[in-house]
């Protein structure tokens, strides 16, 4: 008996075995008492056994039996919904050979076509084989175009049994959904998504103070006139907010319909018709425009359009940007800045910063990196300002090149300024929490002498006169920033000049501010506006030795001589654009190529002048022109920035041979858009 258990044991439920030695049990305690019913107990027990087991194994084949039909029925069912698919389907080996093929797929793609059309498929699949982490089987999800329509290819890959080939082979099943429909209600949404837009006046305020009375007017009406007619002309919705401000509101397709055009409206308004208008009371009005779709809401895109038009305004205005799906597209700027006659925004400034001084614990003062003249010159002056008003101030200064290291050695001699340059450790120990960090000759986030302490303090105030790029320091509490001034030393000498309480400068003071600007001017040649002259005039009255100054941009041999060698080794392309190269790893060829580009220009036919150098694993470009080309533009395009005169870049991990190619195909991508 207890064989036949052990050998039907496992046919038994966990149940049925309970039940039987439940039985037994109850069976041996009755038998215990009465002998004689031990065979009758015995023969009960092998009879509901055998039971048992004939009952269990009946159940199992019914079960079997609706297992089997119910995967037939599966099977059936997925074999007719394959062959009537509503999609196009095809089973194919990834070397090309079809396996099958649906009735729809037959109708729905031309025969000719569909071997280079499933070449072409197979490429991808194969690609998203080998990119992928399962090799044995995975799922396939690729969209393409075919015969003018759009397509969603849905499937899955798995291994090939069968393949004795080298490269393994996969067998493919594909669903081919035309997305056509839902492609092009996308497009319509995306063509119809609405886009702000801000155009300004450049130089309202001069056309109002420098004309008459009764030629204001016609210049005015004119402008109006053109952007009107170029709003209608794309369907956009124009609304005067303000005496030079106008709001646009654009659907993106004609959007992109007036990039197609490049902004033809900067071009309208400077082919003003003013023939009936004396030649003296003439000035040319010039825009600056922004779009933007940035944002959800028309809040949210108003803001991103403001923080645009602000950009092109820092970049000097007569210039459209339009930032669109995070990306900025830049028209027009190709001309100078206009100088700006009235000093109204500069005592606004002065009496702000000076405010902002009174209410910090301290200041801390610093320029870009690999500082100049001009960055040391303006922050001895804002240093000078803060003493003034009774504040403790420090300028953060690690890098002195040639050029700087004779006036900061000089400085430090001083007991004045022993203690006045700090490091960028030793500023980090100096903030307080109501600490004011001023910036100057720097509006890039990436090129201030410490990005660390910019991100530490965050009361901050820039002073910049380059154009401004689109990772400029944001949400400044205040910012002093015009493109038209020829340094940031002549904005910081303005700022000293209108200040509400006298500063008396020292020598050395005065000696670096004109310094600045003398630097950036190329002795008063480049960018030099009657404000210019102006600030010198100024401080030629507190007293600077011009003489003397000279002496800071007084080249060592050595340094003529490398470049004198730099300037005999430049080629020219375009028929007028020297380049050249100062191939010696130098931890002064930023001063060096700068100089060299400055020293090329002088050359008769040179329009403009670019030179490569390197320090470490750094390549410096510095650009120079005489205003016929746009240097800023050129290496802007390099992530650099400046001036139409005046630029520069700087490039990582790149050989400076590759540096040289990327410029000169900057250049060309340059006179190719002049013509186009």
């Amino acid at each position: 008996m207890s064989n036949g258990n052990n050998i039907n044991v496992n046919k038994f439920s966990s149940k049925t075995m309970i039940y039987l030695i439940i039985i037994a049990i109850l069976m041996i305690l009755i038998c215990a008492y009465n002998y004689k019913l031990i065979p009758f107990f015995l023969a009960l027990f092998t009879i509901i056994v055998v039971y048992t087991i004939y009952t269990n194994q009946r159940r199992k084949a019914e079960l079997s039996e609706q297992l089997k039909d119910l995967t037939l029925d599966v099977n059936n069912t997925a074999k007719t919904t394959l062959i009537n698919s509503p999609f196009p389907l095809v089973m194919l080996e990834t070397n090309g050979n079809i396996i099958w093929k649906s009735e729809k797929f037959t109708q729905e793609f031309n025969e000719n076509s569909v071997e280079n059309m499933l070449d072409e498929i197979l490429r991808d699949v194969k690609t998203t084989i080998d990119n992928s982490e399962n090799k044995e089987k995975g799922n396939i999800n690729l969209e393409t175009k075919i015969e003018g329509k759009d397509y969603s290819i849905l499937g899955s890959y798995v291994k090939s049994k069968k393949s004795h080939k080298k490269e393994q082979e996969y067998t493919t099943i594909l669903y081919f959904i035309d997305d056509t429909d839902i492609k092009k209600l996308e497009q319509k949404e995306k063509d119809e998504d609405i886009c702000v837009g801000i155009i300004m006046i450049d130089n309202y305020e001069e056309i109002s103070q420098r004309t008459s009375a009764e030629v204001r007017p016609l210049i005015t009406t004119q402008v109006e006139k053109i952007i009107y007619d170029w709003a209608n002309k794309y369907n956009a919705l124009m609304i005067k907010s303000d005496r030079d401000t106008f709001y646009c509101i654009i659907e993106k397709q004609g959007l992109e319909q007036a990039k197609q055009d490049k902004m033809s409206l900067l071009d309208d308004i400077k082919n003003i018709d003013l023939k009936d208008i004396e030649a003296s009371d003439i000035i040319q009005p010039t825009l600056s425009i922004a779009f933007s779709d940035d944002g959800e809401t028309f809040v949210e895109k108003n803001t991103s359009t403001r923080a645009v038009i602000d950009i092109a305004l820092g970049r000097g205005g007569d210039q459209a940007i339009v930032k669109t799906e995070g990306r900025f597209e830049f028209f027009g700027g190709r001309t100078q800045e206009v100088e700006k006659r009235t000093k109204v925004k500069a005592r606004m400034i002065s009496h702000a910063l000076k405010e902002l001084i009174q209410e910090s614990d301290n200041v801390i003062i610093m320029g870009h990196s690999h500082g100049d003249m001009d960055s040391i010159g303006s922050s001895m002056g804002l240093y000078r300002l803060t003493k003034t008003l009774g504040k403790e101030a420090k300028v953060v200064n690690e890098v002195a090149g040639i050029g700087l290291d004779k006036f900061i050695e000089t400085a430090k001699k001083e007991e004045e300024y022993t203690e006045c340059f700090v490091t960028v450790e030793e500023a980090k120990n100096l903030i307080k929490p109501n600490s004011l960090l001023i910036v100057v000759d720097t509006n890039k986030k990436n090129y201030v002498e410490s990005q660390e302490l910019l991100e530490m303090i965050p009361r901050v105030v820039v002073v910049d006169h380059h154009r401004r790029s689109t990772d400029y320091i944001e949400n400044a509490v205040l910012t002093f920033h015009e493109v038209y001034a020829s340094s940031a030393s002549e904005l910081v000498t303005e700022i000293l000049e209108y200040s509400q309480v006298e500063v008396e400068l020292t020598t050395l003071e005065i000696e670096a501010l004109y310094a600045g600007i003398m630097l950036d001017t190329k002795n008063f040649t480049f960018k030099t506006g009657v404000r210019t002259f102006e600030a010198a005039a100024y401080l030629r009255k507190c007293g600077v030795d011009i003489i003397k100054v000279k002496k800071w941009f007084q080249s060592d041999l050595e340094t003529y001589q490398a470049i004198s060698n730099i300037v005999s080794k430049s080629e020219i392309i375009n028929e007028s654009i020297a380049i050249s190269i100062y191939d010696k790893d130098d931890e002064n060829a930023n001063i060096i190529v700068a100089k060299a580009a400055d020293e090329l220009l002088t050359i008769g036919g040179i329009t403009a002048s670019f030179v490569l150098g390197k320090t470490g694993e750094k390549v410096y470009i510095s650009g120079r022109s005489i205003g016929d080309i746009n240097v800023q533009i050129i290496l802007e395009k390099l992530g650099g920035g400046g001036h139409i005169t005046l630029a520069g870049a700087q490039l990582e991990n790149i050989s400076i041979e590759d540096a040289k190619q990327e410029l000169v195909n900057r250049i060309n991508e340059y006179f190719f858009e002049m013509e186009s």
